[in-house]
């Protein structure tokens, strides 16, 4: 697949971004007969991100099959509490390193040269039930009784302040233990009312966030297959 054309100030960007990845060791140089795309994406602050496009690695990968949670069961255990805490763990997938014989294939190609990925690259298909995998694993003990888990998003609920005190500990404990780190700007804590997967949660109930229902109804009339994947995925979502 050809490169996508980028304009000065996304080279200048691209930059930037690849030298912090190469501080962080989250990437090195490689030579591997691997070699996806890559582009630049705008996030909801303005800022850009680092995309690899993995389809043609993701074609030819065996799929795991480890199970996402649905959503209506992890809001069923949220009723009856009253004091919640979320947490965001900080580019979560990066937390997670890839096997020696696999650094390779995460192989992607710049401007500035060929790299491959040490950690978990976001766009690998088997990235969301890997980490699921390894979250549920180490919040076992917890999950269904005081901590829900979906990918990198934590939410902790209490039915008291004093018990939260305690879950909040045992959480931040846990993620210590396995040097897991949180983004704090994205975290809330000791919170009566939390918006968590779509949902405002607090003691009064469960309800939609009125964010999301206004999205779906704000959405134009799709008028293409993909136009209709998008909206789909938006009102699953």
């Amino acid at each position: 697949m050809a490169p996508y054309r980028m304009s000065a100030a996304e080279l200048e960007k691209l930059k930037v971004q690849l030298e912090e990845l190469l501080e962080k060791k989250f990437i090195r140089p490689n030579v591997s007969p691997w070699g996806a795309i890559m582009l630049l994406v705008k996030k909801k602050d303005g800022s850009m991100r680092l995309c690899i496009d993995y389809r043609q690695l993701n074609k030819v990968t065996i799929k795991n099959k480890y199970p996402l949670p649905r959503i209506d069961d992890l809001m069923d255990q949220l009723i009856g509490a009253c004091v919640f805490s979320k947490i965001d763990l900080r580019a979560g997938y990066h937390q997670i390193r890839v096997k020696a014989e696999d650094i390779p294939k995460t192989a992607f190609r710049t401007r500035y040269g060929h790299y491959e990925y040490s950690v978990m690259p976001f766009g690998v298909t088997n990235a969301p039930g890997v980490f699921m995998k390894y979250m549920n694993r180490i919040f076992h003990s917890y999950l269904d009784r005081f901590v829900v888990v979906f990918i990198d998003d934590i939410l902790i609920y209490s039915k008291s302040e004093e018990e939260h005190a305690e879950h909040l500990r045992i959480v931040l404990k846990t993620l210590r233990e396995k040097k897991l780190y949180a983004k704090l700007s994205k975290c809330e804590f000791w919170l009566k009312e939390v918006t968590f997967l779509g949902h405002v949660i607090s003691s009064g109930g469960i309800a939609m966030d009125p964010a999301k229902v206004e999205a779906v109804l704000e959405w134009g009339t799709p008028e293409s297959v993909t136009e209709i994947r998008n909206f789909l995925g938006l009102a699953g979502y």
